[in-house]
């Protein structure tokens, strides 16, 4: 059984902003990264916390394919709009500065919009939405990213995971949040099925032949290859949908690359001619709308507020204990782990430990002592 540990969040914190700036990332930027991906993890977004900071993030720069010094280029820009480059930098610090851009141009203006083009992986897309919750204002956010979701009846991997993410503040001690991918399920749920020796509901991966994939270890092989793709929102075919999510999945593709003319579907495969990696060019977008500019701040977030309680007090289904609306569950566990820590299993463990060891960092993981 995997070993999970629970590490203070302000050390767990330190410990990567030591490594981030060890691998040159500024420390200010330094601080955004870690904020970002130790929020993931609060919300209880595990797929995308610290996780993440080694793979993606740790791993990218040492191999050449992420800046770990962000230029932050604005090469167009009026009033309400921006368009960025990113430069190959750290995705979350390209966002956090562009949704920042965004919100500033909406308290001028009522709305603010910031394309970005030659970014990287952003983290979770609903830390940028509640930027603007903050801010009393609606956080619109999306992001391409890697091919890997097959269009209704096709097999190949095209769009990336996409997620469409909207955030709303509301009267409620949370705002409504929605943030997901418009694939059907990730590989990281593939990788839990595999660990746990269970295969993988039918429908939510489609191999080449048309035919739906279950065995968990043969997808996560597949999907390397090509030989294997995610079903959009829906699943497979249009007969639950599928159609729908994947005409979301290419909203989400048009709107993060043809704001900022950038690459797009396998553009973004991170593979260069002669199969070396490569940077993934990924494009974004970011707006922010100020409540206050329609019928005030307080009377948008009461309105919010009444439907999102209407709808958790309407008849719950047999069995079920009761109804929640977006945003609420990762409040609730934020509460609980605020005090808690940010949970690790055994091999987020070993990471840190390896970056660690390896950059020469002086710290003593509690896990360690325990052992």
């Amino acid at each position: 059984m995997d070993k999970k540990v629970y590490l203070p969040w302000e050390f767990i914190g330190d410990f990567m902003v030591a490594a981030f700036e060890e691998v040159g990332v500024p420390r200010e930027d330094a601080l955004i990264c870690a904020d970002i991906l130790m929020e993931s993890d609060m919300r209880g977004i595990e797929s995308h916390g610290v996780n993440r900071f080694k793979p993606i993030y740790i791993d990218r720069i040492n191999q050449g394919i992420l800046n770990p010094v962000t230029e932050f280029e604005i090469v167009r820009e009026t009033p309400t709009t921006a368009v960025v480059d990113g430069h190959n930098g750290m995705g979350m610090v390209v966002s956090y500065k562009s949704m920042k851009l965004a919100i500033e141009k909406a308290k001028k203006y009522g709305m603010g919009m910031v394309a970005v083009r030659n970014s990287t992986h952003y983290g979770i897309a609903g830390y940028y939405a509640t930027m603007a919750t903050d801010e009393n204002m609606i956080g619109i956010t999306g992001t391409n990213a890697r091919p890997s979701i097959a269009p209704t009846f096709g097999v190949e991997n095209m769009l990336g995971t996409n997620p469409l993410t909207f955030g709303m503040p509301t009267d409620e001690r949370f705002p409504f949040v929605l943030d997901c991918a418009t694939s059907i399920t990730q590989r990281g749920k593939i990788e839990y099925y595999a660990r746990m020796g269970k295969d993988t509901p039918a429908g939510m991966v489609i191999g080449s032949d048309g035919s739906a994939m279950t065995d968990s270890e043969k997808i996560l092989q597949d999907l390397l290859s090509g030989e294997a793709a995610f079903a959009p929102l829906g699943g497979m075919g249009e007969e639950m949908g599928g159609h729908k999510g994947y005409g979301y999945a290419t909203v989400v593709e048009i709107l993060s690359a043809a704001l900022q003319a950038g690459s797009f579907l396998r553009m973004l495969s991170g593979i260069g001619e002669n199969s070396e990696k490569i940077p993934y060019p990924l494009g974004h977008f970011f707006l922010a709308i100020d409540t206050e500019a329609f019928m005030g701040a307080d009377s948008f977030k009461r309105t919010a507020g009444n439907i999102l309680r209407e709808l958790r007090s309407s008849k719950v289904s047999p069995g079920e204990d009761r109804i929640y609306t977006a945003g609420e569950k990762e409040y609730l566990v934020s509460q609980k782990r605020k005090d808690k820590g940010v949970p690790v299993n055994e091999g987020v463990q070993n990471d840190l430990v390896t970056v660690r060891d390896n950059l020469g960092l002086d710290f003593q993981f509690p896990f360690e002592q325990d052992s």
